[in-house]
């Protein structure tokens, strides 16, 4: 909390890029307008509950069928028919803190799970792809980017494709559902919106109240970039439209591919590599990521271990 309060009295203008931020600490701290993005946002985007409420109940968008678990109890007779998805309504991140439910076996750590959290259940959904998309506002005026494809290993980002290869009407679905997000949300700097695409529906997954991963693309391949509109949107300036420059394809670099990316930007010299000055290459830790410039996204070969 003190090197909070110190952050703010140091700074005319505060904005986070992190959504596990101490959202009564930030209240406590900070004096009126000083935190454009606010700290509702984080609120839901902290609870999954809460989000999932937003979503479906507020900015009427379509979530898989979702219930709130409060113990194990609630998981007792189950439709074993389907699957679902068992995830703690705070903390975890790419993969952690969830449980998928299959069969009857899973339910021994899909208990444990829900008697040591608040949990949302959700019902799996078979989907063909999953796509994000950018938003970015000033409070009352939005821009929208180009749909995103993303591609998961082992809950991962692993590589995101734009535009999305999807049917215009889809992609335009998807923008439309964001803004409307955004909208509800008066939204100020930048939101990624996480979706699925099932046939001719899209449903929302959770939303990230911050530049993203999937983003990075826009560095190279926007007129602005995701963090362009994010400064404008909390400086309160105009956002203007934004023009996809060139396709792109974007390949996250993780510890284990540290060796084999720099065999990769030797055969791709025109690729941009953004390396985030970490110490230490774990496995499955975000080292950087390449950039690749271009019309045909099967072409970009993929870091081989």
């Amino acid at each position: 909390m003190a090197a909070l309060k110190q952050l703010a009295e140091r700074c005319d203008v505060l904005t986070y890029e992190f959504e596990n931020v101490d959202a009564d600490g930030l209240d406590a701290v900070i004096k009126d307008g000083q935190l454009p993005q606010g700290t509702d946002l984080l609120r839901i985007s902290q609870n999954r509950i809460f989000e999932k409420d937003f979503l479906a109940k507020k900015a009427g968008v379509q979530v898989a069928p979702y219930k709130v678990v409060t113990s194990s109890l609630d998981l007792e007779g189950l439709d074993l028919s389907k699957n679902y998805v068992l995830k703690t309504a705070t903390g975890g991140y790419d993969g952690h803190g969830q449980k998928v439910i299959r069969e009857e076996a899973d339910l021994v750590e899909a208990s444990q799970l829900a008697n040591s959290a608040e949990c949302v259940l959700e019902e799996f959904v078979n989907f063909d792809l999953e796509i994000s998309v950018l938003v970015s506002g000033n409070g009352s005026d939005y821009t929208v980017f180009p749909v995103q494809e993303n591609i998961h290993r082992n809950n991962i980002l692993y590589k995101t494709i734009v535009p999305a290869r999807i049917f215009d009407e889809l992609a335009e679905k998807a923008k439309t559902m964001a803004l409307q997000i955004a909208d509800k949300l008066h939204l100020v700097g930048t939101l990624c919106v996480e979706m699925f695409v099932a046939g001719q529906e899209i449903l929302v997954n959770e939303i990230a109240p911050r530049p993203h991963n999937s983003g990075h693309y826009s560095i190279e391949a926007c007129d602005f970039s995701q963090f362009d509109t994010h400064i404008r949107g909390i400086l309160g300036e105009p956002l203007p439209p934004i023009r996809l420059l060139s396709p792109a394809v974007m390949i996250n670099v993780l510890g284990q591919d540290m060796e084999t990316v720099q065999t990769f930007l030797q055969e791709n010299p025109t690729a941009h590599p953004h390396f985030y000055g970490k110490l230490e290459a774990k496995h499955n830790r975000k080292m950087g990521h390449v950039t690749v410039l271009g019309e045909d996204a099967e072409s970009v070969e993929e870091f081989e271990n």
